[in-house]
């Protein structure tokens, strides 16, 4: 790898870890400060009058997430929902990931293997084709795409580099990525509410 792929492999990992620890200091000050858990108004209530603002940079935020594969999307779903309902939020986050796949995915169509080094090495790469790629490559990226804990961006990624058209593509998302967003962040802002009627803490 040249010296230009590098330093743009260290930027984009520098930039997503930037974008986690903001991210999990904003859950942290979401359920703490604010308890948006017990009082999901809280932050509306705070930010007034740009909310709208905050929707709009929130938008951006979880668009940039999925181009930048290392960043976890779930941490940012949660966000969303705690941050502006689940409604609006849901809304959010599932528009933002639709449109930052399919950017993702046109890179990839685009630029090729080139696209996917400068986020993951090629053994990474060559791990998940591996796994991944084959006769049944469709129907694994399906249950990717429903499953709350699969890695979605990169199983995008390999997209790219396959016969899938972008009609096919935006098909699959649009049906299946609301269920992994409702149950990934049903588990985790509820789920302590859940096991503390079975695990006394």
């Amino acid at each position: 790898m040249n010296n230009s792929k590098k330093k743009t492999r260290h930027f984009i990992r520098l930039l997503s870890t930037i974008v986690l620890i903001l991210s999990l200091v904003f859950v942290y000050f979401l359920v703490v400060n604010l308890d948006i858990v017990d009082n999901p108004n809280a932050l509306q209530e705070l930010i007034g009058k740009d909310i709208a603002l905050g929707a709009l940079l929130f938008f951006s935020l979880q668009v940039i997430q999925v181009l930048i594969a290392p960043v976890p999307g779930g941490v940012m779903t949660v966000v969303g929902i705690l941050a502006f309902g689940p409604v609006l939020g849901f809304l959010l986050d599932y528009l933002g990931i639709l449109l930052g796949s399919w950017l993702l995915f046109r890179l990839v169509k685009t630029y090729g293997r080139s696209a996917i080094h400068l986020m993951i090495s090629e053994e990474i790469l060559s791990h998940y084709e591996e796994h991944f790629f084959g006769n049944y490559f469709r129907r694994l990226f399906i249950i990717v795409m429903l499953s709350p804990i699969g890695p979605a961006d990169i199983t995008v990624m390999l997209a790219g580099l396959s016969k899938m058209t972008d009609k096919q593509l935006m098909i699959i998302l649009a049906i299946c990525r609301p269920v992994s967003i409702i149950s990934y962040s049903i588990f985790w802002i509820y789920g302590g509410h859940w096991l503390e009627q079975f695990v006394p803490f």
